[in-house]
C-alpha cells in the first residue's frame, strides 16, 4: 500500500490536461513527497509460474474497485502489448495502469516473436528479451508470456482478470477495427494515457535516419563490419569520414582557442591603453605643475636669482643715519707728552708718526680742505 500511494503521489506530481481551447496546460504540482524505500528486490513472476487459486473467481465491477477492495482481495488489472525496445511511454502507461485503482494487482501480457511478426511486424528485441524487460519493471506484479493476441472470455476467466487497461484509441489489428471493442461493451475498459513523443516506431526512425552515425560509432567500439553487415567499400568510406570529422574537430578547436586568445588579447589591449591613458594624463599634469608658466621651477628661479642679486649688492645705509655735518665734534685727544703752549717739534719729512699732533676730527677736515 506504502508503494501504490507513492506511485499515485508520483503519478500526480506532473499532469498535463486538456483546456478548454484545447491546448495543454501544466497540472499544479503537489508538495515534496516523504522519503521511503518502494523497490523491489526481485522481478515479477510468470503467471505459469504461479500456484493455482483456491477461491473461485468473482468479478469486482467498477464501483467497488474505486471504493476499495480488501487487501486480500485486490483489482486484478491486466495491461498487453509488445514492449520492444521498451522505453518511459511503457512504463508510464503500466504506472497509470497500477494506480487506476487503490488496491490494484497488475498482470502484464506480452506477446511472442511469431505472433508479433505476424501481426505486426519485425521486432528489434526477441521475446525474452522483451520478457525479461517486462519482469523488471517496478509497477508489475505478474507476467504472461505469448499472450494472445485478442482476448477471449476463457482468458480472462484463467487469469482472474477485472479490467483491461489501454489507452482508449481504437486499435485495428487482426481483421478487426479494434480489438478492444468487445471489452469495451463488457465495462471491464479502463483507458490509459499515451506519451506523447516517444514510441518504439519512434526511436527506430530515429536510428535509420541517422544510420550512419551508429555504423560509425559502433565501428569505433570494435564492432567488425560482418556484424553490422555493411560491405568493405562501405567500411572504408566510414573510417575515411571519421577521420575527416577528427581533422574538423580539431580545426574547431583551433579555431575556438584562437577566438579565445584573441579576445584575451583584445581586453588586456584594452586594459593597457586605458592605464596608458591615466598615467599620460598624471605625467602631463605633473610636467605642468613643474615646468609650466606658473609652475614651480619658475618660481624656484625667480627666488633664487632674487637671493643672488641681494648677495652681490651693495647694502644702502638706512635713511635715519646721521650726516657728516650733523654728526657731533669728536672729544680732542692729546698726547701725555706735549701741551698746548709748547708746539711740537716738527716731525721728520720721512716719518709719519703722530707725536706733538692733535688728534680729532676737525683736523682731519682742515686737511682735506687744504
Amino acid at each position: 500500500m506504502e508503494a501504490q500511494s507513492s506511485s499515485g503521489l508520483l503519478l500526480s506530481r506532473k499532469r498535463r490536461r486538456e483546456g478548454s481551447n484545447g491546448e495543454t496546460e501544466e497540472g499544479e504540482r503537489l508538495g515534496k513527497i516523504p522519503r521511503c524505500t518502494v523497490g523491489l528486490k526481485h522481478p515479477a513472476p510468470f503467471a505459469d509460474e504461479l500456484e493455482p487459486a483456491a477461491t473461485p473467481y468473482e468479478r469486482v465491477n467498477m464501483e467497488e474497485a474505486k471504493r476499495g477492495t480488501p487487501p486480500d482481495r485486490p483489482v486484478r488489472v491486466y495491461a498487453d502489448g509488445i514492449f520492444d525496445v521498451f522505453h518511459s511511454g511503457h512504463a508510464r502507461a503500466l504506472m497509470q495502469a497500477k494506480c487506476l485503482f487503490p488496491n490494484t494487482h497488475l498482470i502484464v501480457g506480452v506477446c511472442s516473436d511469431d505472433l508479433t511478426h505476424k501481426y505486426k511486424g519485425f521486432t528489434v528485441m526477441n521475446e525474452d528479451e522483451r520478457y525479461d524487460a517486462i519482469r523488471h519493471c517496478r509497477y508489475v506484479d505478474e507476467v504472461v508470456r505469448n499472450a494472445p493476441w485478442t482476448l477471449t472470455p476463457e482468458f480472462l476467466a484463467r487469469h482472474r482478470i477485472d479490467f483491461v487497461a489501454h489507452d482508449d484509441i481504437p486499435y485495428s489489428s487482426a481483421g478487426s477495427d479494434d480489438v478492444y471493442k468487445h471489452i469495451k461493451e463488457a465495462g471491464m475498459f479502463a483507458p490509459t494515457q499515451r506519451t506523447e513523443g516517444i514510441s518504439t516506431s519512434d526511436i527506430i526512425t530515429r536510428i535509420v535516419r541517422d544510420y550512419d552515425v551508429y555504423v560509425r560509432r559502433n565501428l569505433q567500439r570494435g564492432y567488425t563490419a560482418k556484424e553490422l553487415n555493411v560491405s568493405f567499400i562501405n567500411e572504408k568510406k566510414y573510417h575515411l569520414q571519421e577521420r575527416v570529422d577528427k581533422v574538423k574537430r580539431k580545426v574547431r578547436d583551433v579555431e575556438e582557442k584562437s577566438k579565445e586568445f584573441v579576445q584575451k588579447v583584445e581586453e588586456k589591449s584594452i586594459d593597457l591603453i586605458q592605464k596608458w591613458e591615466e598615467k599620460s594624463r598624471e605625467f602631463i599634469g605633473n610636467f605642468l605643475q613643474m615646468f609650466g608658466p606658473e609652475g614651480a621651477l619658475k618660481h624656484m628661479l625667480k627666488e633664487g636669482k632674487g637671493r643672488m642679486l641681494q648677495a652681490i649688492s651693495p647694502r644702502q645705509s638706512p635713511n635715519s643715519s646721521p650726516t657728516r655735518e650733523e654728526r657731533s665734534p669728536s672729544p680732542t685727544f692729546r698726547l701725555p707728552f706735549f701741551t698746548k703752549t709748547s708746539p711740537p717739534p716738527s716731525p721728520p719729512p720721512h716719518h709719519s708718526g703722530a707725536r706733538g699732533y692733535l688728534i680729532s676730527d676737525d683736523d682731519d677736515d682742515a686737511d682735506d680742505e687744504n
